[in-house]
């Protein structure tokens, strides 16, 4: 599938330790010119732990995606579906089975 102008509704959740490799696939979805619209859940937002501080993810991946503002309320992302926002939504990690070195 070419990713190009498609929009990508790219979703973070709680398994901080699989972080690093989920954003080394959002650059590569990045790579192949989507459009991609951050969201991430109220914890993966707002929780610093030991494997980052949620600052430096948000603006990691603000800069990745090109935005200025991450979806990270569930009143920001109720528009998604009915306005058809995305083209494709990936949430990840969704199991951190295959990326977890660390748990």
């Amino acid at each position: 599938m070419k990713l190009e102008n498609k929009k990508i509704g790219f979703a973070f959740t709680g398994s901080f330790c699989t972080f690093k490799a989920v954003i080394e696939e959002l650059k590569k979805i990045k790579k192949e010119k989507a459009d991609i619209l951050p969201i991430m859940s109220y914890n993966s937002y707002n929780l610093d732990t030991k494997f980052g501080k949620a600052e430096d993810y948000i603006d990691e991946i603000k800069e990745i995606a090109g935005k200025d503002e991450i979806i990270h309320t569930i009143q920001g992302a109720e528009p998604i579906g009915p306005k058809k926002l995305t083209d494709i939504m990936v949430i990840a990690p969704c199991s951190r089975k295959y990326y977890c070195k660390t748990c």
